[in-house]
């Protein structure tokens, strides 16, 4: 089980967004989101490349606080994943075969995030 040591800055209030690169069981996620909620943010979002979601983590997603999780599909997604729940899969695929057409014409990849 996780735990939040602190919070930095004023949260009161705000809208606010997590970013992660991975979420796999959602716990320390959803802790986070309450006790950002508990310091009195008006809601709370989450942002993540790879969403594992192992074991309960979409039901434990689906029962927080969090207003929405975001995930790429960087990898499959869980067959549990429904439509109107917390999470939102979004695609990385056309980023993917840009790089690839980039590569493939010695084009700059890194022209792709200024």
């Amino acid at each position: 089980m996780s735990e939040v040591a602190n919070i930095i800055g004023d949260v009161t209030d705000r809208r606010l967004i997590m970013f992660d690169d991975i979420v796999d069981s959602a716990g320390t996620l959803c802790n986070a989101a309450q006790s950002l909620m508990d310091a009195g943010a008006k809601e709370v979002s989450a942002y993540v490349t790879h969403g594992v979601l192992s074991g309960a983590a979409i039901e434990r997603v689906n029962g927080s606080v969090l207003k929405e999780l975001v995930v790429t599909d960087s990898i499959e997604t869980d067959s549990r994943v429904q439509v109107g729940g917390k999470i939102r899969v979004v695609s990385c695929a056309r980023l993917i075969g840009e790089a690839i057409r980039r590569i493939a014409n010695e084009e700059s990849v890194s022209k792709l995030f200024d």
